[in-house]
């Protein structure tokens, strides 16, 4: 056998040193470990091989269902086996068996599920929520989040500990006959995203997710319950890809990994040893190179991957040979045992080996709350178990219904006036897609099912010819794997392709999003991803012009690349400038800027997005996210928008409590926020606060505390490499402060000197205080307030604190590599100290979004408080605060403006040719956003100028990149509609935050 070495794999793999959630304690750890002691000394030899474990509660034999209470019984007095996995059966059933199991068990059972999609995927009466790849067509990490919050309330109402999800399997192979829809698509990062989403939302709630199919399941074309798979790929490769998404989960401390039975000789030769019982793979690979510590189980021993060449026991003993923890569905128990034993024996194994697994089973079953017995109520049990299945459906489809083609701007709407067709594909009768169409557009309806010949197809494209305003076509009834075209017929492909040719025909797939590999040519076609009444519903939304289409392919269909999705918003439409009253050739000049200032080392890339009249007439990617010149910037790409937070989060908070009387500029910081009573930032006005001139110091540098500042490392105490309860707030990858220190630093803020009052000092202190206001009216944090009240509304889904549990790391712009402090380079973590140790939340700064979404909130600030149909303001409201409110400088209430003597100045702020009416902000990290009612116009500026070097790259604001992009927009208005002064733009005035302030934070 060869073997993979360690130095090998240590020059291919990043190890983690972390510690998983099976093994985090309970605060009281000596209680803990006094039961675990107290149960583990009620096992004999035997009984501790069988605690190890997990056997099936129940199958499906033809259309009954078979629960071997008995058998368990059995095995629970004699073996004291640990663990059982609940298969078919309906709510109360289960309930009631595993009542019985539990309560006659001396020793508590783990009980766990194969529930990708919750207790449904397994429960006969309980509807199971969406397949992943359906999630992974949405566009935001937190509907992920509230999928795995909804399954892990289940599961906890279910009286289940364990989840058998997510499948982190990377879906590289369309003919995959196992993974496929179970995966959340082909791209690693998202991958990595959602699962670590999903894994999340279980675990916040108290059960264990089991990231599976480790090493990686997604590239084979043989089922692993038929045969053994064989993936023949390099360990560079495996970590490249397959690994990254495991390494991810383990990174984000996933509780337990289920390992798959596939043969890679690059791991392992050893002929078909199945990587589930491949030391090489769990032991050198899992365990001591990706440092994952927590539970693995096998995958189940009795699939033939295994079975097939490691018969009766012989799986259990290699299993745990190669490092496992738990056995799944290991068939005969005795002959197991006593295989084991044998093994101990022949010191394959050891008694220590076995003792250590064991009290990591029962550490996990006391964590995860098995220490108290709590009988299932079965009470309305399977209506609590149904009772979140619509809210999170609606939520997830709406987000995921894709347009992956549409022959004109936009998709044909569907008007009651005109004659519709509705050909149902794969059904024989009306489903709810067709009534839907029936009731709302007297729609003309035909139906062929898989059975129908080719005749009947060809009576169907003979009635419909060219009789109808718009042909609707449905793929329904599919089969989820792609074995045999999905079950489609060859008269149904036929009649679809035919159809295909007419321009008014738009072809919906309501199923596995591979089966639009037969609608190829289709003008218009939107994917559907499943086949129920409720994306029947989002898809009729859809054809009536009332849905916005979100959704992206997750994975690539012929010509239809990943991430394929038109969107068919109304909000912001991409069109030639020239139709907006720009200039085309005028804006090239954008582009020499923006090469200049990237060949020049004033930032290693930028976004610009120019809007008018509530049109994008431009929005372009320039460079690259690194000096590496690898990854390309593009429209899409995310970036920290630094103080841009203060006007994009917190002010408009603000905005909208003084529009909902909640809020009143001209009480007092005591007034609202009861920790700063008593102190001399109570009497402080929140109109000063906003004008920044109520004497607040301009930065306090908090970090300074907790670091030695000749070596720049964190001092002892402040920080751990990773979370628990006393140290949970994320400043970086591994490296999680002490909670109660957000205290200490609104201390420091409360203690710091305060200024004269009516002295304008630019402060972050003023908008963390801000910030802290609107949480204390809200009863939110800030991020789920803006986020609810503002950001999804808009469907600003990039838009978000805390980017990292919403859009995937590829996305997003690094920043700084700190080399005090956090001592790393920053991806995806704020980039400001100060809101870092707020745990990415501040009112000053935090913020993560694209150029694309963010000019959605500005051009509803633009359009007087609407936008699509959303109204957020009050026009009266905007014109407030965009107003000049201050003698002594140039500021709108919590809004930069222009420069009052802008005409006339010598370094024109920030633009010469920026109107009095304009408002906007700069941020630190290289952005700014400008928005000018007097010509309708908006400019967003997106860099992550402070890659790598910090504030010390002062290039971008020294050749006045922002300032003279902006000008030439301004000079690109046609001439006709506006007279632009001919001054060119020199230099603009920098806003200074003190004199004391550290000098990387002195350049916006």
């Amino acid at each position: 056998m060869t073997k993979v070495t360690r130095a090998a794999l240590l020059s291919i793999l990043l190890p983690l040193s972390l510690q998983s959630f099976a093994q985090q304690p309970r605060p009281d750890t000596i209680a803990a470990q006094k039961w675990v002691d107290q149960q583990f000394k009620k096992l004999s030899r035997r009984q501790k091989i069988a605690q190890l474990m997990v056997m099936r509660l129940s199958e499906k034999r033809g259309k009954d269902v078979v629960f071997f209470t008995e058998d368990i019984e059995k095995l629970i007095k004699k073996y004291k086996i640990g663990s059982v996995c609940l298969f078919q059966g309906n709510a109360v059933d289960q309930a009631k068996v595993l009542n019985k199991l539990q309560a006659s068990s001396q020793i508590p059972l783990l009980v766990c599920i194969d529930g990708e999609t919750g207790v449904g995927m397994r429960f006969g009466d309980v509807k199971p929520f969406p397949d992943q790849l359906t999630i992974g067509a949405t566009g935001d990490g937190a509907i992920a989040y509230h999928v795995g919050r909804a399954i892990a309330l289940q599961c906890k109402r279910a009286g289940i500990q364990v989840n058998y999800a997510p499948v982190v399997d990377i879906n590289n192979n369309p003919d995959n006959p196992v993974i496929n829809f179970r995966s959340f698509g082909e791209d690693k990062y998202k991958v990595a995203l959602y699962g670590s989403r999903i894994m999340a939302g279980m675990q916040d709630n108290g059960v264990m997710a089991c990231a599976k199919h480790f090493p990686g399941h997604g590239d084979v074309a043989v089922d692993s319950h038929l045969d053994l798979p064989v993936i023949q790929k390099s360990l560079v490769q495996l970590d490249s890809l397959e690994l990254y998404p495991f390494k991810t989960l383990i990174d984000q401390h996933v509780g337990s990994m289920m390992v798959a039975h596939l043969y890679i000789p690059a791991i392992d030769t050893t002929r078909n040893k199945a990587t589930s019982l491949s030391k090489n793979n769990v032991t050198t690979l899992l365990r001591d190179q990706l440092r994952f510590n927590g539970l693995t189980f096998t995958d189940a021993l009795e699939m033939k991957g295994v079975a097939k060449f490691y018969p009766q026991g012989e799986a259990a003993v290699q299993s745990l040979i190669a490092g496992n923890d738990m056995l799944c569905l290991p068939g005969d128990v005795k002959g197991s045992i006593k295989k084991v034993r044998k093994a101990i024996r022949h010191d394959q194994l050891t008694w220590d080996d076995i003792d250590a697994k064991v009290k990591k089973v029962l550490m996990a079953k006391y964590n995860l709350g098995l220490d108290v017995f709590t009988a299932i109520d079965t009470v309305n049990i399977a209506a609590d178990l149904n009772k979140d299945i619509v809210p999170i459906k609606k939520e997830v489809y709406a987000n995921a219904i894709t347009i992956v083609a549409q022959g004109d701007s936009t998709l044909p709407v569907l008007d009651n006036t005109k004659k519709i067709a509705y050909v149902g594909i794969g059904i024989d009768a009306p489903n709810h897609f067709a009534d839907n169409l029936k009731r709302s557009y007297n729609a003309d309806t035909y139906y062929l099912s898989y059975k129908d010949d080719a005749a009947k197809a060809a009576d169907i494209l003979s009635k419909i010819g060219d009789n109808y305003s718009t042909v609707v076509v449905g793929l329904h009834k599919y089969t989820k794997y792609p074995a045999r075209n999905f079950g489609i017929s060859e008269p149904a492909v036929d009649l679809m392709r035919s159809l295909q040719q007419k321009n008014n025909v738009v072809s919906l797939a309501f199923g596995n999003p591979y089966a639009i590999k037969n609608l190829q040519d289709a003008r218009n076609l939107i994917a559907c991803y499943e086949d129920d009444s409720l994306m029947h519903d989002v898809a009729s939304e859809l054809l009536a012009g009332r849905l916005v289409a979100k959704g992206k392919l997750p994975v690539t269909v012929g010509k239809f690349a990943y991430g394929t999705g038109v969107t068919n918003s109304s909000y912001l439409p991409l069109v030639n400038a020239s139709t907006i009253g720009l200039d085309n050739e005028a804006l090239t000049r954008i582009d020499s800027i923006a090469n200049n200032a990237i060949a020049k080392g004033a930032t290693p890339g930028c976004v610009v997005l120019v809007a008018r009249k509530g049109k994008i007439g431009m929005l372009k990617g320039y460079g690259h996210m690194n000096y590496d010149g690898l990854q390309a910037m593009t429209p899409q790409t995310v970036f920290d928008l630094a103080s841009v937070t203060k006007i994009s989060a917190t002010n408009i908070s603000v905005m909208k409590l003084y529009e909902e009387g909640k809020l009143d500029l001209n009480r007092t910081l005591g007034d609202y926020l009861p920790w700063v009573r008593g102190t001399d930032k109570a009497a402080l006005k929140l109109n000063d606060v906003l004008l920044h001139q109520a004497g607040l110091v301009a930065f306090i540098p908090f970090y300074r505390e907790t670091i030695d500042i000749k070596t720049g490392k964190p001092k002892p105490g402040f920080y751990r490499t990773q979370p628990d309860a006393l140290y949970s707030v994320r400043v970086a990858d591994h490296m999680y402060m002490r909670s109660n220190w957000i205290d200490t630093l609104k201390q420091r803020i409360l203690t710091s000197k305060l200024g004269a009052p009516n002295k304008y000092v630019y402060s972050d202190n003023d908008f963390i205080f801000l910030g802290k206001v609107v949480e204390q009216i809200t009863g939110l944090t800030l991020d789920e307030y803006v986020r609810q009240t503002f950001y999804l509304p808009l469907g600003m889904t990039t838009t978000a604190f805390k980017p990292r549990e919403h859009v995937a790391l590829n996305t997003i712009a690094p920043t700084e590599n700190e080399k005090m402090f956090r001592l790393q380079h920053l991806l995806g973590d704020v980039h400001d100290p100060g809101a870092a140790m707020f745990g990415g939340v501040a009112g000053h700064a935090g913020l993560f979004s694209n150029a694309y979404d963010l000019a959605k909130l500005y051009i509803m600030l633009l359009n007087g408080g609407e936008l699509n149909g959303v109204r957020l303001f009050k026009k009266e409201t905007i014109d407030y605060f965009t107003a000049y409110h201050s003698n002594i400088s140039r500021r709108g209430l919590g809004f930069d403006k222009p420069e009052k003597d802008n005409v006339t100045s010598k370094s024109p702020y920030p633009a010469l040719s920026a109107s009095p009416l304009a408002y906007g902000h700069t941020g630190y990290t290289g952005i700014g956003v400008w928005a000018d009612p007097k010509y309708d116009l908006l400019y967003i500026f997106m860099s992550n100028r402070v890659n790598p070097d910090g504030g010390e790259n002062t290039k971008l604001l020294n050749m006045n990149v922002r300032g003279n992009i902006q000008e030439a927009v301004y000079r690109s208005i046609l001439k006709e509609q506006a007279k632009v002064a001919p001054k060119p733009v020199i230099a603009a005035k920098p806003m200074i935050k003190s004199k004391t302030v550290k000098k990387r934070r002195s350049v916006k």
